[in-house]
């Protein structure tokens, strides 16, 4: 379905002006954005990324990945086709990249808001994520759908790149509860060459969440020769710490996939390397996923004990009590 997009502007010459997403695209009629799901037909900004999903699945929320947010809830998961990025490690690249250089938009099976709501509370899930691919190119469809969702009672999560306007944010904050947050690196030509667009932006985005009251979380997928270096992984904690010690953060293993082939997986002790680095920090809650092991459970910052444990996906146990460890008090952050 084609419909009109939100938060663009009207310029002389039929051109228009997109304030979606930190690239503002500035489109010639006929042509589309860098997401290639916007298009400027005859002055007016289009999207053909609304209610044709690619991807609907009931996942743990612990997929997302969120731990702090409604820990061992199950999310109704949602995706159009589009990204506005290239990242050539993109583990979902069949859907994220196949709207690319403004090619017709197709692919995906109608999905009314309001049946995406209905199946998340079938489902028995407490949220709906707009997750798999970027859910700021399908802004519209989104907004819809979590305004339903908070009528029914569900809350609503974003996994994104964060490189949405503050615009974007503030339009749909009064309907999204939480995010995670891929920083994908700490200098600013890793974002330009590798993934086609800014870092500042992103650092933006989630300042601004935490101001909001959207509760949130960071990923870091680390990339062996891309973003492994001791100095930028500290450079990453160091930055999360600087706006809460409280922000969850996700270290995340790669594994080769899409253009990066040839690239190995990375090594346990990189890992391990960054957990520590975000210790030294100060941040309170670091995980490394991809990886088996214990690093995926949660400890109280004061006492050290673990209040909840993970096998995967899945909670095995969650001890906190009223947002609080039970053995010495100390409140546990997140939305519990």
């Amino acid at each position: 379905m084609t419909v009109e997009a939100r938060l663009w502007r009207a310029l002389d010459g039929r051109k228009v002006d997109c304030e979606l997403c930190a690239h503002l695209c500035r489109i010639a009629p006929a042509k589309f954005g860098v997401c290639g799901v916007r298009e400027n037909r005859e002055g007016k900004l289009v999207t053909h990324a609304y209610g044709k999903v690619i991807a609907a699945h009931i996942d743990p929320i612990e997929k997302k990945p969120l731990f702090h947010f409604q820990p061992g809830t199950r999310s109704f998961s949602v995706a159009t086709i589009g990204c506005n990025f290239r990242c050539p490690f993109c583990q979902n690249w069949e859907i994220s990249q196949a709207a690319r250089g403004g090619e017709a938009f197709r692919g995906g099976h109608d999905f009314p808001p309001a049946e995406i709501v209905a199946e998340a509370r079938s489902g028995g899930c407490r949220s709906i994520s707009y997750t798999y691919t970027e859910p700021t190119i399908f802004f519209e469809y989104a907004y819809d759908t979590a305004r339903l969702a908070r009528e029914a009672g569900l809350t609503n999560v974003f996994v994104t790149n964060g490189y949405l306007t503050a615009k974007a944010l503030q339009t749909i904050q009064p309907y999204l509860d939480a995010a995670n947050v891929d920083l994908k690196a700490f200098k600013d030509e890793t974002y330009r060459k590798v993934c086609g667009a800014r870092l500042e932006p992103v650092l933006e985005t989630i300042r601004l969440m935490r101001e909001l009251g959207i509760w949130v979380e960071v990923t870091t997928l680390v990339v062996p020769g891309m973003n492994d270096s001791p100095a930028e992984l500290g450079d990453i904690a160091r930055f999360i710490a600087g706006v809460s010690i409280e922000i969850p953060w996700h270290i995340s293993r790669f594994h080769p996939d899409y253009k990066y082939t040839d690239t190995p997986a990375t090594p346990v002790r990189i890992l391990e390397q960054a957990r520590d680095l975000g210790k030294d920090a100060g941040l309170r809650y670091i995980y490394v996923g991809n990886v088996w092991g214990e690093g995926e459970n949660t400890a109280c910052p004061q006492c050290g004990r673990q209040v909840i444990s993970r096998s995967g996906f899945s909670v095995r146990k969650n001890e906190v009590r009223n947002g609080a460890c039970p053995h010495c008090g100390m409140r546990i952050a997140g939305v519990f």
